[in-house]
């Protein structure tokens, strides 16, 4: 088997490492627009079973010469070149798998699922931690039970020792964290979609050492296309991000004062974005002390089973890995990519497009996690 992974940043960092470790791969190859620096864990294989291309993701023609040949193709770039390199790969005959984030994309790679069937390869989207793993697992207890009134999910990325004010670090794109505390959350309420505010919702919640307490808030994008799929089915259905206690109180001021705004100003004569002076300011400030962060990860499934009421409950918690350097955004967001891209691969996924709650088996799902260092703990409860 051959990989292309598009973008060589911490999620395809992690996704390529996780291919090298499978024998059957005979070849991984990163394509970037940097190919300068390459990560600790990924060094061991360059030369042999791993290649570095140099590319341009809008050069099109480039990225399909570099589909030729291969099994399969990974995408950790930008959301919004996801239908792009869908398309590309359909027109290469090759399965491709992508993080998503932007559900109205994956609503139009939809378009290609008679090509894809046609050419035999699958086209799944939204495979990354949330959207991805969460969906996953949502999937697993709603069919597990007979019936199911409310399908809760909860996912943090948060440093192993918080600092103030924000308790935070930078685990992914800031420029994405902050598009989901501004833009509205989709969730269903009496089974019908229903718009919620970001950061609104907020909640507190326990989690076993050495998480804690953490607060809950909602936000956009985690759910993917789960409401639209069981709208009129499932009576509550909704997602929200964890964060230390406080962060929620301190960002939604920052928004209110205007500085999370994507609309330039002028300032004596010059033009400025407020959230891209945001994101300047504050990043050297958020990158951690070096202790590593978590991936904390709750989803609980209620309903009914055998006529009884009965409550499913989902739990992952992962650490930075301290022999890789992988940190546990990484680990979970580019495990669930490559382990996704080694299904395709094996034809466990069925020709065409579909989210991983539609396509993935939720057992073999978690046991390919759980070969990977990353256990889910599964509990039930009457309801």
């Amino acid at each position: 088997m051959r990989f292309l992974v598009l973008g060589g940043g911490a999620q395809g960092t992690a996704a390529a490492f996780d291919l090298l470790n499978d024998d059957a791969v005979a070849e991984v190859v990163i394509a970037d627009l940097n190919t300068g620096s390459l990560h600790a864990c990924l060094r061991p294989h360059a030369g042999a079973r791993l290649s570095l291309a140099e590319a341009d993701a809008s050069d099109e023609p480039g990225v399909a010469r570099l589909m030729e040949g291969m099994t399969g193709v990974l995408c950790a770039l930008p959301y919004y070149f996801n239908l792009p390199m869908a398309r590309l790969a359909v027109d290469a005959g090759v399965h491709f798998t992508d993080l998503g984030g932007n559900t109205s994309i994956v609503e139009s790679q939809r378009g290609l699922d008679a090509q894809a069937r046609e050419r035999g390869v699958s086209i799944l989207p939204d495979t990354g931690l949330a959207p991805g793993m969460v969906n996953v697992l949502a999937q697993s207890g709603i069919e597990a039970l007979d019936t199911v009134d409310a399908v809760r999910l909860w996912v943090g990325g948060l440093p192993q020792r918080p600092r103030p004010p924000l308790n935070y670090q930078v685990v992914y794109s800031l420029e994405g964290m902050l598009d989901y505390y501004v833009t509205p959350a989709t969730i269903l309420r009496g089974g019908s979609p229903t718009s919620v505010a970001a950061l609104s919702g907020l909640e507190t919640l326990e989690f076993p050492d050495p998480v804690g307490r953490l607060e809950a808030f909602f936000t956009g994008g985690g759910t993917s296309t789960l409401p639209g799929r069981y709208e009129g089915r499932i009576d509550t259905l909704e997602y929200k991000t964890l964060r230390y206690p406080g962060h929620a109180h301190i960002m939604k001021a920052i928004r209110e004062l205007g500085l999370l705004s994507d609309q330039e100003i002028v300032y004596n004569g010059a033009h400025v974005n407020p959230r891209r002076f945001f994101i300047e300011r504050v990043t050297p400030l958020l990158t951690g002390d070096g202790t590593g962060d978590m991936v904390v990860v709750r989803v609980e499934v209620a309903g009914r089973r055998n006529g009884e009421r009965a409550r499913i409950r989902y739990e992952v918690l992962d650490l930075q890995d301290v022999a890789t350097g992988l940190t546990a955004m990484a680990r979970t967001t580019g495990f669930s990519l490559s382990l996704t891209a080694l299904l395709q691969a094996r034809g466990v996924v069925r020709p065409g497009v579909g989210t991983p709650d539609e396509v993935m088996p939720p057992a073999r799902y978690i046991e390919e996690l759980a070969r990977r260092g990353i256990q889910t703990r599964i509990s039930e409860s009457p309801g």
